[in-house]
């Protein structure tokens, strides 16, 4: 029995070992190139990724032309998926879906037949059900693909080609937009206007200086397919297509509607791109639901083929225009675009480009396309010509070349062996003719071919004067190619003609061609006072000690019992309107506003306060009163520590509320108190009462605060403000008003220990 080293034959290969770092950092690489140039980032050339290229291919060679008959969906994603994107039909029929969608694309690329989804958001029915062909927009991409205009590559398993780019007659990466992440980058390019786009092209054509500010007044901004109106500053615009990255604000169209009685109500014709409009209503209906947006009392979606969203106010007394800028300010109908060109150039290096060098890397395409199709043209026109000498000389001997057919045992060598006499064309002179070397036929492989295949119904002499027809034509189409060929200004003054000719077909002059989005001025965003979007009426307010909070109409008897749930009672009870606003202290320092608008009826129990707010479940309710714009506020904690801050300083934008008194455990939020008089009095839970002046108590909008008294244990109970010539006065336990006006026994500095409080204080050391 052999031992272990036996098992091992000497000649295999000893196992391949790399660091994990190495080995993952290279297959992470492969795999975000793979991601960035095949998936996410559209070729600058002709706009598309290569799946969307895929799909316009294949539908070429199903011949789904635009003038032709629909195929079905499912047909095409399994083409698509057998011979050149293997990579799941769901994603092919996605991006196909998108391409058909005249809500996504300004210039679909695909005319499809049935359910293709809508602006509401819903999803397109499945490819057994939908029908698609080519659209016009797309022939021109792909026209030239048959004259060697691009390179073709093999497919994935490499038994069919496609190409790696299409001519793209148009800017097609402007004009319809792209969007992708990849690896570390993404992309998201806006719609443009295809006129203007090719009135910029054209004008960098003939000036290729232009500057920035003259290719801005060309394209002055995206044109979505939505429509909508863009508010963002010009001067914003041409920044951000510059550098190729910034934001454009995009607000929807919206006109006033008179209604009998001076009534009104706001219709939203258009809405911004990439806005689901199902989801813009549902939006729209939670502010009317939260009173987010008082003013707005109803919304209804009258949409039929076009968008109708009515809006009507809750109030006639106020300015439309007041209403809409709230609701610009939270819902969808005002979006901004990120954009970012991130591109593929020549196919291969992503980078950042601005609104020129897009352009630029267009016509550059367009130059060399111009160039491979004349080569290829010019290629065509030599073997034509090649074709028609054989078919004149057979013309002048046609005695000769039937008598060699009938008798000859090999005409074609036949026919390549005789000499022949030749006719001249008009581009050529006798004495420009190189005759044969002796041993030498005049006639090709390929003329000899072309006369031994000729119908005998051409020999006619009217065919023999079209072919010299013909030829004549053919060589000067040829001076004309081989004149282009070597002049760049006669390729770039063809390149205008073909974009001209796009422009004719899909520009301003057409149905899809006029811009859809406009442009305007977003104006001043001021904040709109409460009490002009809403009626001022009455309220009693209501909140319990478990933080369930109502509005009451009108203003009842505050000491008459309320209703609440089992196990709660009543905290806070106080007039107020509903133009006010009311401000929350937490138990953590934080304030919190709610307006009084907002704040549901009083027919029930209420709402938690915690649904409106963001308060901690562990932190509890210190105090809820009427803010009052002008006063100021003595805020204090337990552990004995404040200042004054401005009401209007206390006041929260947000649910999350705003920091005001900063608090460490155990030590929490004790009072709120206005500043009412030039004196501040302060007992301690052992208490001892302070009185010092108002003075010495720092002004601040956040922070610990200062010490108010000093306590050897215990903390802060309460305080207060007053007047000192009018005395102290208190409620002691029997209802009854206590004075005290000579506090001279009790007048100190701040932050000292004070005195025992006077006979008949309350034994809870409260002022109030």
């Amino acid at each position: 029995m052999s031992d272990d080293s036996d098992l091992t034959a000497p000649d295999d290969p000893p196992p391949l070992s790399e660091p994990l770092r190495r080995a993952l950092g290279e297959r992470y690489l492969q795999y975000a190139l793979s991601t960035i140039m095949h998936r996410a980032l559209p070729d600058a050339r002709d706009g598309l990724k290569p799946v969307h290229r895929r799909i316009l291919f294949a539908m070429r060679e199903l011949r789904l032309s635009p003038t032709g008959a629909f195929r079905k969906s499912a047909k095409i994603t399994g083409d698509v998926m057998g011979n050149y994107h293997p990579h799941g039909d769901a994603a092919i029929y996605d991006a196909m879906v998108r391409l058909a969608q005249d809500f996504a694309m300004r210039y679909p690329l695909v005319d499809g037949q049935g359910n293709f989804g809508n602006i509401d958001g819903d999803n397109p029915a499945a490819a057994r059900y939908t029908e698609a062909r080519m659209a016009a927009p797309s022939e021109r991409l792909l026209d030239g693909l048959a004259e060697n205009a691009v390179d073709f590559r093999p497919n994935y398993d490499g038994t069919l080609t496609e190409p790696e780019v299409l001519p793209a007659a148009f800017p097609n990466l402007l004009a319809n937009g792209a969007s992708g992440i990849a690896v570390g980058m993404a992309t998201n390019v806006p719609p443009h206007n295809l006129d203007e786009l090719i009135e910029g092209a054209c004008a960098l054509i003939d000036r290729p200086e232009l500057d920035d500010a003259a290719l801005m007044r060309l394209i002055p901004g995206p044109d979505f397919p939505t429509g909508g109106v863009i508010v963002e500053p010009p001067e914003s615009i041409a920044a951000a297509y510059a550098s190729g990255r910034g934001s454009i604000r995009l607000r929807a169209r919206w006109e006033v509607e008179p209604l009998p009685r001076g009534a009104w109500q706001v219709v939203v014709t258009e809405i911004p791109y990439q806005v689901p409009k199902s989801r813009l209503i549902e939006k729209l209906a939670e502010l009317i639901q939260t009173r987010k947006v008082p003013l707005l009392a109803d919304v209804r979606d009258e949409s039929a083929d076009d968008v109708r969203i009515v809006l009507e106010p809750r109030s006639r007394t106020v300015e439309p225009e007041m209403m809409m800028g709230l609701l610009f300010r939270n819902s969808d109908l005002e979006t901004r675009f990120g954009l970012n060109m991130n591109v593929l150039i020549d196919g291969r290096t992503p980078k950042v480009c601005s609104l020129r060098e897009v352009l630029r890397a267009f016509l550059d395409h367009r130059r060399d396309v111009l160039r491979r199709r004349s080569e290829h043209r010019l290629g065509k026109i030599d073997h034509r010509l090649e074709v028609l000498e054989g078919f004149i000389v057979a013309y002048l001997n046609l005695d000769r070349v039937i008598d060699i057919i009938r008798y000859d045992e090999a005409p074609r060598d036949a026919l390549m062996r005789e000499v022949w006499g030749r006719d001249f064309p008009r581009a050529m002179s006798e004495a420009d003719y190189v005759p044969p070397a002796p041993g030498e036929g005049e006639l090709s492989e390929v003329q000899a071919e072309a006369i031994l295949n000729m119908r005998l119904r051409s020999l006619r002499r009217l065919e023999e004067l079209e072919l010299r027809r013909e030829r004549d034509a053919l060589i000067r189409e040829r001076a004309e190619i081989e004149d282009l060929l070597a002049s760049e200004r006669l390729q770039w003054k063809r390149i205008i003609r073909e974009l001209r000719a796009v422009q004719a077909e899909f520009g301003k002059g057409t149905a899809a061609g006029a811009r859809r989005t406009g442009f305007a001025e977003a104006g001043e965003a001021e904040e709109v006072p409460v009490e002009a979007m809403i009626d001022r009426e009455p309220v009693t307010v209501v909140c319990s000690k478990m933080g369930w909070i109502r509005a009451m109409k009108g203003h009842v008897a505050l000491d008459q019992e309320f209703k609440f749930k089992d196990g709660d009672a009543g905290r806070f009870v106080f007039h107020a309107e509903t133009t006010d606003k009311l401000v929350l202290l937490g138990s953590t320092g934080r304030f919190y506003t709610l307006p009084v608008a907002s704040l549901p009826g009083g027919r029930g129990m209420g709402e938690p306060v915690r649904l409106m707010v963001d308060l901690p479940n562990e932190a509890e309710i210190v105090a809820l009163f009427v803010h009052r714009p002008g006063v100021r506020l003595i805020v204090a904690s337990t552990a004995g520590d404040g200042f004054v801050v401005p009401a209007d300083e206390v006041l929260a934008q947000t649910r999350a509320g705003r920091q005001v008194l900063n608090v460490k455990a155990p030590a929490r939020a004790l009072c709120v108190r206005p500043l009412q008089g030039d004196h501040i009095a302060v007992v301690g839970e052992n208490r001892k009462l302070l009185v010092f002046p108002a003075a010495e108590l720092p002004e601040m909008t956040r922070g610990k605060g200062v010490r108010l008294q000093k306590y050897r244990d215990g903390g802060l109970s309460d305080l207060t403000s007053f007047d000192l010539a009018d005395g102290l006065r208190w409620k002691d336990p029997a209802g009854r008003t206590r004075h005290e006006p000579d506090l001279t026994d009790w007048l100190g500095k701040r932050a000292g220990a004070g005195r025992m409080a006077p006979r008949g204080f309350p034994r809870d050391n409260r002022f109030a």
